[in-house]
């Protein structure tokens, strides 16, 4: 015949549970925030760059040796609106701020992204106008093209060549007075 020992559990103080469900509380909460911001699609880059894709592209990215032909907005973070674009202009890719480069060359033609670029990737501390130091900088940006820095020139070499003025207008023949 063996003889069990019944050890009592000593009770545990109410204070103890009430944490224990504060802390699953807490993690639910956070778990949810991490499933939401993982839901948004916003991705960062190993530099820091965050960017949304609202409209994915086609075909390839362009790089520093292109430039790119985009519609942009530039938003503080506060809302104002410090620079735009609404027709498409044309943006040599390796002489803009390094977030802008990073992410034009994450784009595809007809691809339209949103980026938020820290001042490290921006105007750092420096004042740029109607940008104060140490801001970060939202762009929506729509790649409408790009070509390169060669292909370019060679087009207004051509241009020059056969005599069209900047306008696109063909230079005019004899005397401007009409002579």
């Amino acid at each position: 015949m063996s003889t069990v020992t019944a050890v009592p559990i000593a009770p545990i103080k109410r204070a103890y549970v009430l944490w224990l469900w504060i802390g699953l509380a807490l993690a639910l909460v956070a778990g949810v925030a991490l499933a939401q911001a993982g839901a948004t699609g916003i991705a960062t880059t190993p530099s820091g760059l965050r960017y949304k894709v609202m409209k994915q592209g086609t075909g390839p990215h362009p790089t520093d040796s292109d430039v790119a032909l985009v519609r942009y907005e530039g938003r503080l973070m506060n809302g104002t609106v410090f620079d735009k674009a609404d027709q498409p202009t044309a943006l040599p890719v390796a002489r803009m701020i390094p977030g802008f480069t990073e992410g034009l060359k994450l784009m595809s033609k007809g691809a339209k992204y949103r980026f938020w670029i820290k001042p490290e990737l921006a105007y750092g501390a420096e004042d740029k106008g109607p940008i104060p130091a140490n801001s970060t900088l939202q762009f929506d940006v729509e790649l409408v093209d790009f070509m390169s820095e060669q292909q370019i020139r060679a087009m207004q070499q051509m241009m020059m060549q056969q005599g069209a003025m900047p306008g696109g207008a063909a230079a005019p023949a004899g005397d401007p007075q009409g002579r």
